[in-house]
């Protein structure tokens, strides 16, 4: 029987998990509870029925995940008890708006500024094009490594790393349980990291015919352009997630490997951080009788879910690529 889409993110402490019609944050307080948040999803979408439209959803998704990224963030930043309010629907507008300028300024102003250093060798247009977008990928590529140093953004990566195995075990059909989930592989086809990366090949591509007018008109072609790059890359990621075809699963073998930067080994209490927030957006009847209930402290032995009848807990094979 055919699951249902489900993805998610990793926060401070927790895991952000969307389903079809909820979605869940879920993080560890400093007593040691797992404390749950969960409302429904409104999309825009379904008002507007032509926004679901391939090339169109793509930018409608990348724009609702990051609102719920965002509330997901403040509310993990709360329970956890790095700050003492959530943001405000002005403040996480005025977050989204810094976010964006900033990566305008790293992965648009200053490739297309710096890739006019290879005049030197040419003034073809398409040329400069496509070094302007590898100096863009070599930034990204920078920026992902320099962060994977941090701390706290390690544990975050354990989270993310939380996700994807959880996400894997419930595809499987295998009860949510700890043992379970960790046998699975953190990498995963329609993580989030894929979708930056094809976005940033995409991106080559798109812009290399544009021709090589001033830099404001450069930065205003690609900024105009991102909804097309977006579009474009989510019909990739999404056709990817869901074929088998050898050659589809090889061209997003590098943004796999590339998961190996965005995601770590994560840690059993981790791992049942991801569970409550899968379970807090699936259907009763989607959670495989025999997954785990993790909302206790730890310290003793998990229970089994209460709306789960009693199976044993069955085991696969790593999934790592």
């Amino acid at each position: 029987m055919a699951k249902l889409s489900v993805g998610g993110q990793a926060v401070i402490e927790g895991v952000m998990m969307r389903g079809p019609k909820d979605v869940a944050t879920a993080v560890r307080d400093q007593d040691g509870h797992i404390q749950v948040e969960t409302h429904p999803v409104h999309s825009i979408a379904d008002r507007y029925p032509i926004l679901k439209k391939p090339m169109l959803r793509g930018t409608v998704s990348l724009v609702e995940s990051l609102v719920l990224g965002l509330r997901s963030l403040s509310y993990s930043a709360k329970m956890a008890g790095d700050e003492e309010d959530q943001l405000t629907d002005k403040e996480m507008a005025g977050t989204i708006v810094f976010a964006l300028v900033l990566a305008s300024i790293l992965f648009i102003a200053i490739p297309t500024g710096a890739a006019r250093l290879f005049h030197f060798i040419t003034d073809d247009p398409v040329f400069l094009n496509l070094m302007e977008g590898f100096l863009r990928l070599l930034i990204f590529l920078a920026y992902l490594g320099a962060i994977s140093r941090a701390k706290d953004i390690r544990r975050v990566f354990q989270y993310h790393g939380a996700e994807h195995k959880t996400i894997h075990c419930y595809e499987a059909g295998l009860p949510l349980t700890v043992e379970n989930v960790q046998t699975f592989s953190r990498l995963h086809p329609r993580c989030g990291t894929n979708f930056l990366l094809i976005v940033m090949l995409v991106s080559i591509f798109v812009y290399a015919f544009l021709g090589w007018p001033s830099l404001v008109e450069r930065i205003a072609s690609r900024i105009l352009l991102l909804p097309v790059v977006a579009g474009l890359s989510y019909e990739i990621i999404r056709f990817a997630g869901r074929t088998t075809n050898p050659l589809a699963l090889h061209l997003i073998r590098p943004g796999l490997w590339l998961q190996y930067l965005t995601t770590r080994p994560p840690q059993d209490d981790m791992v049942e951080v991801a569970i409550e927030s899968l379970k807090a957006v699936l259907p009763a009847e989607e959670i495989v009788p025999g997954s785990g209930s993790y909302l206790e402290a730890r310290g003793g032995a998990p229970a089994e879910d209460p709306d789960a009848a009693k199976a044993p807990a069955e085991t696969v094979p790593a999934l790592d690529h």
